[in-house]
């Protein structure tokens, strides 16, 4: 199998790979057809409209049958708490294999000291993250004072002190509405309810991170923990100023890289713009951008390491075996020269997308991009971020609806759609492609109008000039033709 064969589903499968994938693949779903025909039915056209859409979500890719095939395994079927080694389970070695050779991949991919591959999600890995970073700057300075080894030799008072201090500390991450993450302190999510926090954002004119605005806002609020990463900031950050800023007033830097994992990994960010050498402790998912199994991932320096390794039980519960193969599988990809070339792609891709909006008279946030993400204002076309997203999903362009700066429409219709580029980057389009895109968004907005409210218009119902989504469905469906998902992969 060549190198491409490894890391792209839409590129270099050979005809025997695509044969053995669909003899698989058909395999496994008559097993499952025989039990709940429904779920098989399902199954299948799940993977018949990802075929037939234009899949722009930031957030989504498509991963390799490799990786897809490595989940649906009897690892499914063992428990391992606990880490390589230090299992509460019998029988654990297979585990510990996968782990290990998990854990390896992710460090060296990466260049980290340290790896953990168990956390189920993002947000178990911030959880993880967060707590690694209490326990080390405030629960085991406290214990050492106290003479005691672990919490269970604390007297009730000394636990209720602690308790209380790990429960008033302060973090700083990035606004929900300038681009960063409901975990990084949005107060309905349980990161806002763990610590007191506060926001910084961007400048109001560009719209780009203020880096004194943001040293400024550390010194007066002095928070144990500085967050930076985004899920909707089309720019990139500089990670070596925000851990300058961590570093003068002694906060843990904590970069939240989800969304841009694959362009570390790629090799498209570097310097001060790649976040691991910077970060005390970086986090991740490892699907996005970096092409995985749905998961996550936590770095970390050999200062927060011990710590991390107490994700079970601290935060998490058995980890999922099946998806840690799966995780091994997909770094493994990365680690593949090809995996650059598809990472640049990503980023040369989001340009040409930014630079098709431009042209073309549409508002972006920041008026471009240098990541893989692009943010539409809507409100130059007169729609909320509910209607606009509706709109495109009529004619075949899957997207998500996001705030943007002081969204006057909050964050449910919000005023803006978030726009990624990994997934068809995946599928093979190419910058030319990227600039039709662009143009049948803009064609479809053009033509999607608000409908009337009993109160004046809607913020949800739309309606849509005759003709227009059939039109630009047929001409996205001639691009997808043309760049076929998991070609040669028949059910």
């Amino acid at each position: 199998m060549s190198a491409d064969s490894v890391t792209a589903p839409s590129a270099g499968l050979g005809s025997e790979y695509a044969v053995t994938a669909s003899a698989a693949y058909r395999s496994a779903l008559e097993v499952i057809e025989s039990v709940e025909p429904r779920i098989a039915a399902a199954t299948r056209q799940e993977l018949a409209d990802q075929r037939d859409s234009l899949k722009l979500i930031a957030s989504e890719n498509y991963a390799s049958p490799a990786v897809l095939l490595t989940m649906g395994t009897w690892f499914s079927d063992k428990y391992a708490e606990g880490t390589v080694g230090h299992r509460f389970y019998a029988a654990c070695q297979n585990v510990d294999t996968v782990e290990t050779l998990a854990a390896e991949h992710a460090r060296e991919l990466f260049g980290a000291p340290y790896a953990y591959v168990q956390p189920h999600s993002g947000i178990d890995a911030n959880l993880v993250a967060f707590w690694a970073i209490l326990a080390t700057r405030i629960e085991a300075p406290e214990l050492a004072e106290l003479g005691a080894k672990n919490v269970n030799d604390l007297s009730e008072a000394d636990w209720e002190k602690l308790r209380a201090k790990l429960g008033n500390q302060r973090l700083l991450g990035m606004s929900l509405d300038t681009g960063g993450h409901l975990t990084h302190g949005f107060r309905p999510n349980i990161s806002g309810k763990m610590f007191y926090q506060r926001s910084y954002g961007t400048d109001p004119q560009s719209g780009l991170i203020d880096y004194d605005a943001v040293a400024a806002a550390a010194r007066e609020f002095k928070p144990l923990i500085l967050v930076a990463g985004y899920s909707a900031y089309p720019r990139r950050v500089n990670f070596a100023k925000m851990r300058e800023i961590a570093d003068e007033v002694g906060a843990t830097l904590m970069v939240d890289m989800a969304h841009f994992a694959g362009l570390v990994a790629g090799k498209v960010f570097t310097g001060d713009e790649d976040p691991v050498p910077h970060a005390h402790v970086t986090t991740s998912t490892t699907h996005k951008s970096l092409r995985g199994p749905r998961g996550g991932v936590v770095l970390a320096t050999e200062e927060y390491s011990a710590a991390v390794d107490k994700g079970c039980p601290m935060v998490l519960g058995g980890p999922l075996s099946h998806v840690m193969a799966a995780k091994a599988v997909a770094f493994a990809e990365a680690r593949q020269p090809a995996f650059r070339d598809y990472a640049q792609n990503v980023a040369d891709n989001a340009k040409a997308l930014a630079e098709g909006f431009n042209k073309r008279g549409a508002r972006l946030v920041t008026g471009g991009t240098d990541n893989h993400i692009v943010l539409l204002d809507v409100q130059s076309f007169g729609l909320t971020g509910r209607q606009a997203e509706s709109a495109l999903l009529d004619a075949g362009i899957v997207t998500n609806r996001n705030s943007i700066p002081n969204d006057p429409n909050g964050a449910w219709y919000s005023s803006g759609i978030r726009f990624g580029t990994p997934a068809l980057t995946s599928r093979g389009f190419a910058a030319d492609d990227f600039d039709r895109v662009a143009e049948l968004v803009v064609e479809t907005l053009r033509n999607t109008q608000p409908a009337s409210g009993p109160n004046g218009p809607s913020k949800a119902k739309y309606t849509i000039a005759d003709g227009t989504a059939e039109r630009v469905h047929a001409a996205s469906s001639e691009m997808l033709t043309a760049n076929p998902l998991y070609p040669g992969l028949e059910l």
